[in-house]
């Protein structure tokens, strides 16, 4: 596995109470809930700006 890259993050204090509500609730550590919420993030992203088939793909692939 690929060594991980440490960043320095800033985070207002607000937020950073809901990321550990949210880490605590899910038994992740902070840490590993900002990786899973990014993680996430670039799933979603990735999803939106896939191209979708064109009408022509896919009426080829059912006859």
């Amino acid at each position: 596995m690929a060594e991980k890259k440490n960043i320095l993050l800033r985070l207002s204090p607000d937020l950073w109470e809901e990321l550990n509500k949210w880490a605590r609730d899910d038994l992740r550590s902070m840490n590993g809930q900002i990786e899973f919420v990014l993680r996430e993030a670039v799933r979603a992203r990735r999803r939106e700006i896939a191209p979708s088939p064109s009408p022509t793909d896919s009426q080829e692939n059912h006859t």
